[in-house]
């Protein structure tokens, strides 16, 4: 008995999706419910399982085409019989290959899908090299996405026979880092391993021999694909390849092509390339500025309130929660309650349309040795104060060692920076798109204000709420503000929901 696999529904709106990998190969064993293959939408990755107990018959897909809802992906043969070996084998690229091999399994290591919109990575660091054995899941190289760090580890123990991809080349998902030659008889036959064979010159390419990325952009751009020069393995043509390409073909019908030269650098000066989370924080931040109405509008506040209420209970609280009661809390509660009243603060424009969110993830910027992040809060209305700090301690520690995952810095509903921390009296937040609005915390000092007709030293800090003025107009920025000093100079408000 055959059953088939198929894409199932993706959720509301999503139509399609890009098979990012398969994790079983042709005529491999697999049980009920076990994980066969990832897809990528343009909002989430998922995994399908298998509908059956039985061998993995038919791939009807590869990696990298793209699939509707309900298309079939490939079948499973119930019996415990292969099928047998048909073209479609070659179609699966799995992020772990084996061939057979005189000392053991040579086992290909590939770029994992890096997660939403992600299709490409920096080869980092190789923290081993050619003839070094590994264990399994021990790192072996990093990756740097637009978005995070990532180690990529070994699938088996064994030693690199060969290293693919060098450092600072860009790789695609799926692409070939090594590959490693399994087991201890691995190491005798392969201590050895041979250097890389160069590789050969371009040739003539046709559209059909493109990958599915760079074919995408050459079909978009209009271009030959047989006059883009190929610098990836075998002279293959990459998605990179195909982009500048494209960029170079616009520049040519602006404007007449300009030599770009770099500024020669003194003695006293040292160049560095930007990392490419640092060219997306650079991008979007300019992004940010060029797409929205971005407007700031300030307020101050009193925090004498919420310091008494630390100073009563820090102790209490740290022995209970085991983390320390901090101010990011009060701020995320006073937020989540502004932004029930405010729901425009808490939107965003899509196209014509404005999307309200009925949930409220407060994205968290962190700051890390190679740039700003933004893990999210999920459903942070829900959380408790405790639980809020917990998270906001695991986020920094794990962001400082470049353990943030890819989904956990996406879907944000509503930001806060504290710029505080590092001594900011006031600023002007920038918006994390395409979220309408971001609060910007400022550090506490005392300063002379007028409380019943006196004037008193009391602990303030300056707010800036940053907002986009398309959705967002002056009045429901302003309530916003108000509503989180509110809450804040009288934190019971939040206990009684007032």
């Amino acid at each position: 008995m055959t059953t088939e696999i198929r894409v199932p529904t993706l959720g509301e709106s999503v139509t399609e999706a890009t098979i990012a990998r398969w994790l079983k190969n042709l005529g491999e064993a697999v049980s009920a419910d076990e994980p066969l293959v990832e897809l990528e939408t343009d909002k989430v990755s998922v995994e399908v399982p298998a509908p059956a107990a039985g061998v993995l018959s038919e791939i009807a897909a590869k990696a990298g085409d793209t699939v509707g809802v309900n298309a079939l992906l490939g079948a499973i043969s119930e019996g415990g019989k292969a099928a047998k070996a048909a073209p479609a084998a070659a179609k699966s690229k799995p992020a772990a290959s084996a061939a057979p091999s005189k000392g053991g399994r040579e086992v290909e290591v590939r770029v994992p899908p890096g997660g939403e919109s992600v299709t490409e990575a920096d080869v980092g660091e190789w923290l081993k090299k050619e003839g070094d054995f590994v264990a399994l899941d021990e790192p072996i190289v990093s990756l740097e996405t637009d978005k995070a760090a990532m180690d990529v580890s070994a699938p088996v123990a064994g030693v690199i026979k060969r290293i693919a991809a060098k450092a600072g080349e860009t790789v695609e998902v799926g692409a070939l880092l090594a590959v490693i030659a399994e087991g201890e008889g691995a190491a005798k036959s392969n201590g050895a391993a041979a250097a890389p064979a160069p590789a050969p010159k371009a040739s003539a390419k046709s559209e059909a021999s493109l990958s599915p990325a760079p074919r995408r952009v050459a079909a978009e751009a209009g271009l030959d694909a047989s006059k883009i020069a190929g610098t990836g393995k075998d002279g293959r043509v990459t998605k990179g390849d195909a982009l500048a390409a494209a960029a170079s073909v616009r520049q040519q019908a602006k404007a007449p092509a300009q030599p770009v030269t770099p500024r020669a650098t003194g003695p006293r000066e040292e160049r560095v390339k930007m990392s490419r989370l640092r060219q997306t924080i650079a991008r979007r931040l300019k992004e940010a500025q060029d797409n929205a109405a971005m407007l700031t509008t300030f307020n101050d506040v009193d925090m004498g309130a919420v310091m008494d209420l630390r100073k009563e209970y820090k102790d209490l609280f740290e022995k209970k929660h085991g983390v320390k009661l901090g101010f990011m809390s009060f701020f995320v509660k006073a937020c989540v309650h502004a932004l029930k009243e405010v729901p425009d603060v808490n939107a965003e424009i899509d196209g014509t349309d404005i999307i309200y969110k009925n949930h409220y993830d407060i994205s968290i910027a962190v700051g890390t040795d190679k740039g700003l992040v933004v893990p999210v809060l999920r459903d942070a209305d829900t959380m408790s104060l405790a639980e809020i700090e917990l998270a906001i301690a695991d986020f920094g520690k794990r962001a400082r060692t470049g353990e943030l995952k890819i989904e956990e810095m996406q879907g944000g509903t509503f930001s806060i920076t504290n710029g505080g921390i590092y001594g900011s009296l006031m600023s002007t937040p920038i918006l994390n798109p395409p979220q309408s609005g971001i609060l910007g915390m400022h550090r506490i000092e005392e300063r002379p204000v007028a409380r019943g007709g006196q004037i008193v030293l009391r602990p303030m800090m300056y707010l800036a709420l940053s907002y986009d003025h398309r959705i967002v107009d002056g009045k429901g920025a302003v309530t916003f503000l108000v509503r989180v000093k509110e809450n804040l100079e009288d934190p019971q408000r939040l206990l009684l929901d007032l």
